[in-house]
């Protein structure tokens, strides 16, 4: 047996992987601030009033975006704001990534990160304060040359307009760079908006499509090697044998190293790597995991689930009961994020500093947490953002950056670590498993005044490493939409119970709603039935104080057809959800085949996102939410047994294929509202849409996720 490379990692004796990172996230906003405002991107006689723009005189404006484009649209409804405020001619703006720097951070996280669906939220206000700031120094240097008072000046398409006279930004753009910046500008009324709320075509799909565009696993360097990791199936987990004499006698393979998250195989090429990680020869000792199975996590959560010790909200009395008692558990399974691009990295430590290619949404937490790995400044951290072949929360864990980095540094050359999907399934970040008890009362003329809930869940906030829970012992994520929820109900407690069985968990798209909005929607139609009521007017009636809420659904509804007749076997079902300032209400038409497996035909969409910026993105993001959140309540879980988790690859976690996808029909409800978040709110309200229309098709309610379809067979 073959001894391998082991990292000392520096690290007092004891501490955890999950005790480095949270170390690491004391740094998560260090960076180095952009001199002159920015101006050290520029090229010479360009206008860059602030780090977010250029203007050149060959009259191109490019727009610097700083967060990470993972399909949300972000490259392209950045620079919609800039160029709004600017009086830009749209033809001629451009868009390039930010590299990781404090002065591209984002507003509603104080880091430069992207993620909470929060680039348009967070930066409404900064963009278009850089744009009309912008605006204002170059009628401000064409009024000096034609000396005239720059009140008489007006812009328009990316020209400053004075009478007959006319002068393109690029024309002013040397002269703008010598204005002074003013204290203060004002901002344009909506209803004089001409670019924002306009569908604007992506500004990335051209590059996408011709192949130019660079995700992070096409980085290819110069004496580059590839790394495959075995990774530590779940925490704790620790190499207790490992023979690496097949894998060092792979054709390519150069190094192996041991990690504290696994055991890399380096070689020329992704294939020999590849190759060298299977040759790997790695018994594990599990640890506190061994044994851990789905059985122990329910029974674990369910324990939970019934002593919730943590009260998010009280209201009314608590001994209350109704005329009519209605009881049910849910439960939600762990999921994995599988995203399409396998997690991956290439890093290079250099003696003056360390350079990495990655797709990542935390662009400014890398760049401290990097700075300690590598021992350098945090300015001497360059982070290069690729596009993100999917997300959804995973790609905010630095693990994978991590690793790139340590092995680059032991090895001495620059590294690309590509995890396999069946590593970065089994040995990832999971969507916390979750369970709910739930008791509502009724009156006798059927109105909802009871509602209990206990939730049984382990803690996203404890698992970040830079998040702590409040005091009151409520893990915030753990009870988003079950302790907001919108409905007017008299008296109700609804309680956290924190358990951790093992396996890591982390954001996931919608993060706890994604199921608890399942739970929260599904009891309510079971409340709505136990009353004898309409599932659409028994929500209606209960939400008089949620005007927003209630838009929606009437919307929804309208637009559906709800109450008018369907073909022949097939049935609606409802649901609504407000997550991160938007409001989405959801119809369903479903049928059910003679083996139980449901079909859904169409999917009726209505969402209040506050204003608007560009149409098509919204309605790509709510589309896309529903194959996402459909694809977990048909299919997906992540299942354990003997403390390791059994799926792998899209052979048995499946996703949605084309011939199932729904016809879907997104409608927009005008609003004068701030922006709210749209990257996620369409995926909420689909699973419980669907469980309810099952229930109306079948008369048996599914409690659980994913759908038990097996239940809904015919006999």
């Amino acid at each position: 047996m073959n001894t391998p490379h082991t990292l000392d990692i520096d690290t007092p004796s004891g501490t955890t992987r999950r005790g480095f990172l949270a170390g690491a996230g004391a740094a998560l906003v260090v960076g180095f601030t952009l001199p002159h405002a920015g101006r050290a991107l520029a090229a010479e006689a360009s206008f860059t009033p602030n780090a977010w723009l250029r203007i050149t005189p060959d009259n191109r404006i490019t727009v610097i975006c700083g967060s990470a484009e993972m399909g949300q649209g972000v490259l392209t409804a950045i620079p919609q704001l800039m160029a709004e405020e600017l009086d830009a001619d749209w033809t001629t703006v451009r868009v390039e990534q930010a590299p990781a720097n404090t002065a591209f951070n984002n507003p509603a996280f104080g880091m430069q990160a992207t993620g909470g669906s929060t680039t348009v939220r967070g930066h409404w206000d900064v963009m278009r304060n850089a744009g009309a700031t912008a605006r204002a120094m170059l009628v401000a240097a064409a009024a000096e040359q034609w000396k005239v008072p720059a009140a008489e000046c007006r812009t328009e398409a990316g020209q400053v307009i004075h009478g007959g006279k006319k002068l393109s930004y690029g024309a002013l753009a040397e002269a703008a760079a010598k204005q002074k910046p003013p204290e203060k500008v004002a901002l344009k009324d909506p209803k004089d908006f001409r670019i924002v709320g306009q569908r604007k075509a992506r500004l990335d799909t051209v590059g996408k499509t011709d192949g130019t565009a660079m995700y992070g696993i096409d980085v290819n360097l110069p004496g580059m090697l590839v790394a495959v990791m075995a990774r530590a199936p779940l925490p704790g987990a620790k190499v207790a044998k490992l023979d690496d004499s097949k894998a060092k006698a792979v054709k390519g393979v150069k190094q192996v190293i041991s990690l504290p998250t696994g055991v890399a195989v380096l070689a020329t090429g992704y294939w020999a790597a590849k190759k060298g990680r299977d040759a790997l020869q790695v018994d594990w000792d599990l640890g506190a995991n061994t044994g851990l199975n789905s059985a122990k996590v329910t029974a674990m959560l369910t324990e939970a689930a019934s002593a919730p010790g943590a009260v998010a909200l009280q209201a009314g009395s608590a001994d209350a009961k109704g005329a009519k008692t209605v009881e049910a558990t849910y439960e939600a399974p762990y999921l994995a994020h599988a995203c399409m691009e396998p997690m991956n990295c290439t890093a290079w430590v250099k003696p003056d500093g360390v350079e990495i290619w990655a797709g990542t949404q935390s662009q400014g937490p890398v760049q401290g947490i990097l700075s300690q790995v590598a021992s350098v400044d945090p300015g001497k951290v360059k982070v290069n953002t690729m596009m993100l072949g999917g997300g959804f929360g995973r790609r905010f864990a630095p693990d994978f950056v991590i690793d790139a980095t340590l092995l680059s540094k032991i090895s001495g050359a620059p590294v690309k670590l590509i995890y396999t999907r069946e590593d970065d399934m089994a040995a990832g970040f999971y969507r916390p498993a979750s369970v709910i008890k739930f008791s509502g009362g009724l009156s006798a003329d059927g109105k909802a005044t009871v509602l209990n809930a206990g939730v049984g869940s382990p803690s996203i906030m404890a698992a970040s490493g830079f998040m702590k829970i409040p005091d009151n012992g409520v893990d915030t994520f753990a009870m988003e939409g079950i302790a907001d929820h919108p409905y007017d109900i008299a008296n109700q407690r609804l309680a956290y119970g924190r358990k951790e069985p093992g396996p890591s968990v982390w954001f996931w798209r919608s993060v706890g709603h994604s199921q608890n909005i399942f739970f929260m929607e599904s009891f309510i139609d079971e409340m709505a039935a136990a009353a004898g009521k309409d599932p659409y007017q028994f929500r209606r009636t209960l939400l008089d104080k949620q005007p927003r809420y209630k838009q929606v659904l009437e919307v929804a509804a309208e637009k559906a057809g709800w109450g008018k007749p369907l073909p022949a076997g097939v049935f609606r079902g409802i649901a609504v959800a407000q997550s991160f300032g938007s409001y989405v209400a959801e119809v369903v038409e479903v049928s059910v085949n003679a083996d139980g497996s449901p079909k859904v035909h169409r999917v009726v969409a209505a969402v209040d996102c506050g204003m608007t910026v560009n149409p098509a993105i919204i309605e790509r993001q709510i589309e896309g939410g529903i194959v996402f959140g459909l694809t977990a309540a048909l299919y997906g879980k992540i299942t354990l047994k003997d403390g390791r988790v059994e799926q792998g690859n899209f052979h048995d976690y499946p996703v949605l294929r084309h011939n199932e996808m729904p016809r879907v029909e997104v409608h927009i409800v005008k609003s004068t509202e701030k922006p709210g978040g749209i990257g996620e709110p369409g995926t909420p309200p689909i699973a419980p849409a669907v469980a309810n229309a099952l229930f109306a098709a079948t008369g048996k309610r599914l409690r659980s996720l994913p759908f038990d379809t097996a239940q809904l067979k015919k006999a």
